[in-house]
């Protein structure tokens, strides 16, 4: 089986789908990026076909990734208890230096650190669409990690922000896939953490008429959401 191709068709939809014919694989076994399509187009070029170009490459077997993801996160509780350890001692350190008293609280698993910080001024720590949040969690992950043999995973909220932006990352999934289905043309998402590609996908995996893609790359990577092709 070939590895990545270059498709090619009208619409972006049915490039992706010549492009899943010849590789025999379904959408969700393929990372797509499109190359050309239909908007581009010069004044000479006006008159020719429209043409979408799209590469389609097969993703690896996540099966046995995922395998040795979990074989590598496996932390005992002596670990569990060290890690947090450490993310404790960096936090007091850090809100003591910023003349914050914040409250915060750890739970652990054998996969990861989760850490839920209260307070009301630390929107800051937040920023745009949770940007500098998920910068402070890979700091906390680093932090997390110091001593420790096993990769530590380390989760982060910050007052609630995550479970209000899922809400919010819902209601637009629903909102955009009612407009493509009313104008029946796709939308192309603004670029977003993988975490937040993974709601909207979710939300729209079990609409009948709606189909969703991730296109681009890191850190620019984006949802298009288009009406599924018959």
């Amino acid at each position: 089986m070939e590895k990545s191709i270059i498709s090619e068709g009208k619409t972006t939809n049915e490039a992706i789908e010549n492009g899943l014919k010849k590789l025999n694989v379904s959408r969700d076994k393929v990372d797509i990026k499109v190359l050309e399509n239909e908007v581009k187009r010069s004044f000479f070029s006006i008159l020719a076909p429209r043409i979408v170009k799209v590469e389609l490459t097969v993703k690896e077997n996540k099966e046995e990734t995922n395998s040795k993801v979990k074989k590598e996160i496996v932390l005992s509780t002596e670990e569990q208890e060290k890690a947090i350890k450490n993310i404790d001692k960096f936090l007091k350190e850090f809100f003591k230096s910023i003349n914050e008293n914040v409250k915060y609280e750890f739970n652990s698993t054998d996969s990861y650190i989760n850490v839920n910080i209260e307070n009301e001024n630390l929107g800051f720590l937040i920023g745009y669409r949770g940007e500098t949040l998920y910068s402070f969690q890979n700091i906390l992950t680093a932090v997390a990690g110091k001593g420790i043999e096993n990769k530590i995973r380390v989760i982060l909220d910050i007052q609630g922000y995550k479970e209000k932006r899922e809400k919010t990352l819902e209601e637009l999934a629903e909102k955009v896939a009612k407009t493509v289905i009313k104008t029946r043309k796709p939308i192309k998402l603004e670029p977003m953490e993988a975490y937040e590609r993974k709601i909207i996908h979710s939300k729209l995996q079990q609409n009948p008429k709606v189909e969703t893609v991730s296109v681009g790359e890191e850190p620019h990577r984006r949802i298009v959401v288009s009406l599924k092709h018959k």
